[in-house]
This record gives structure tokens, sequence and C-alpha cells, in this order.
């Protein structure tokens, strides 16, 4: 079975549950092809139960601004005490959460 931390083909985006931790771990890049992939992922984050939901995306080379803005829609829409735990994002992606939505308790970002 293929890990998402092997790198997918150009432009591609893989995404697989994770075995030890409420979540999913991605690979590739979130763009206007891979949106609908990403969507997926992000409204099964909003339906789980989980207090926390990891995000891995240490494998993530890009994030479009439409992917980290439907990333804040998803964290926006969570119930109070729930959250998403960005595991070592692309900086690009941090650094757009930080400047469009600053003050998103429902996420954290982890590592890089």
């Amino acid at each position: 079975m293929p890990t998402a931390s092997s790198a997918p083909p150009g432009g591609a985006l893989r995404l697989l549950p994770l075995t030890d931790r409420p979540g999913w771990q991605a690979a590739g890049e979130v763009s206007l092809l891979t949106r609908p992939t990403w969507q997926q992922t992000l409204d099964r984050v909003a339906r789980t139960d989980e207090e926390t939901c990891h995000l891995d995306l240490s494998a993530v080379t890009f994030v479009d601004v439409a992917g980290v803005s439907a990333l804040a829609m998803t964290a926006q829409g969570l119930p109070r005490g729930r959250r998403i735990v960005l595991e070592e994002p692309p900086a690009t992606l941090r650094r757009v959460l930080d400047l469009f939505w600053p003050d998103l308790l429902s996420v954290e970002v982890m590592g890089r």
C-alpha cells in the first residue's frame, strides 16, 4: 500500500488516513486540479466526532490560496472546542493563514 509520504506524480494529491491518531496524511500539492480531493478530506474532518483532527502536511509541496481558504472555512465551521492540528505544513500555508485569518483559534500549526 503506498504511503502519502511518497510524492505522487506532478500536480497530484494523495490523502490517506493516519493510523496512529485521528486525521489524514497528505502528499503532493493543493491546487485547482486537486482541490476537489482536498475539499472531500476537509469535509470528512468537519464530520468527525474527534475533538482534534490531525493533518500531516509534511509531504505537501504547495497549497494555493483557495486551498488555504477552504481549510480556514472548514475550521471556522467546527463546533466550539474542536480543532485541526496542521503538522509541518508548507511555510506559505502558515503565512496565508497568519495574514488572512490571524485569530483562527481552531487551527494549530506544528513545525516548519
